[in-house]
């Protein structure tokens, strides 16, 4: 499986798997690329996948500082480069659909289009009220424990047990100090952009044809006023765990690739 050294002691792994179109995925906080294992084998029959594990996850290296979604994107920006990939469509999960909409906003030229799935912004101020509490556990004495209990907020009755205990497993083997300095830059570090309204401001600079999957019909509603392509679409999956990508999976897939088509 190969990596990708991109200077700086930042070494990225990832998969290719497929031809055509190139398909970029990104997972969410405190996982890996595992999460798209789901979806790899159907969206590489017509597209090139390629698969990686952001910086501080999974096999990737792993930085004492700047384990953040902006120093992520920018490990993007070099990978594709590294692969001499001109342009993407983009995939991203919760903090993958920072990670993904900054990319596209700081290097526009790089994303011809992006899927968010569930993504990690638009939060209300009433959530936002919780994240230093939520930070001060990361920071504590047991970590782990404390995004354990963060990640009960990503699943429901409906979400397969497979699911929740892949993910347990995966966040009690992160380092903690990734999970908190990912987490404070998401939503709490002044060039944040997960909270209302910095969301808002950054996220219209995206010019590029969206696709916003969601399991929250307000969020969904909100991101919809953001959207500048008339290509862009939002779906709510209204009842859905927050990783629902991971629970049906098949639907998404073929919501996926109907809405490639559309843009190829």
């Amino acid at each position: 499986m190969p990596y990708a050294d991109l200077g700086g002691n930042i070494r990225l792994f990832y998969t290719e798997d497929g031809d055509g179109p190139p398909l970029l995925l990104v997972h969410g906080w405190g996982t890996d690329s595992h999460q798209w294992s789901w979806h790899i084998d159907a969206l590489a029959a017509t597209h090139r996948v390629i698969a990686v594990d952001l910086r501080g996850h999974g096999y990737s290296s792993v930085p004492e500082s700047g384990n953040t979604p902006r120093e992520m994107a920018g490990d993007l920006r070099a990978l594709l480069e590294s692969r001499g990939i001109p342009q993407v469509v983009a995939v991203g999960h919760s903090m993958g659909g920072q990670v993904v909409s900054i990319l596209a906003v700081e290097h526009p030229e790089l994303v011809r289009g992006l899927v968010a799935v569930d993504p990690g912004y638009g939060m209300t101020d009433r959530v936002a009220r919780r994240f230093p509490k939520m930070i001060a556990g990361l920071r504590g004495e047991h970590p782990h424990a404390a995004a354990e209990k963060i990640d009960e907020w990503c699943t429901n009755a409906g979400t397969p047990a497979v699911i929740r205990r892949w993910h347990k497993r995966r966040l009690y083997g992160m380092p903690p100090h990734v999970l908190v300095q990912a987490f404070e830059a998401m939503f709490t570090a002044p060039d944040a952009i997960g909270v209302r309204p910095a969301s808002d401001d950054y996220l219209a600079r995206r010019r590029c044809p969206v696709l916003s999957i969601w399991a929250d019909p307000e969020r969904a509603s909100w991101e919809s006023g953001l959207l500048k392509d008339p290509a862009s679409r939002v779906v709510c999956w209204e009842g859905a765990g927050h990783r629902l990508h991971e629970e049906r999976p098949a639907e998404f897939v073929d919501l996926v690739e109907e809405w490639l088509r559309v843009q190829e």
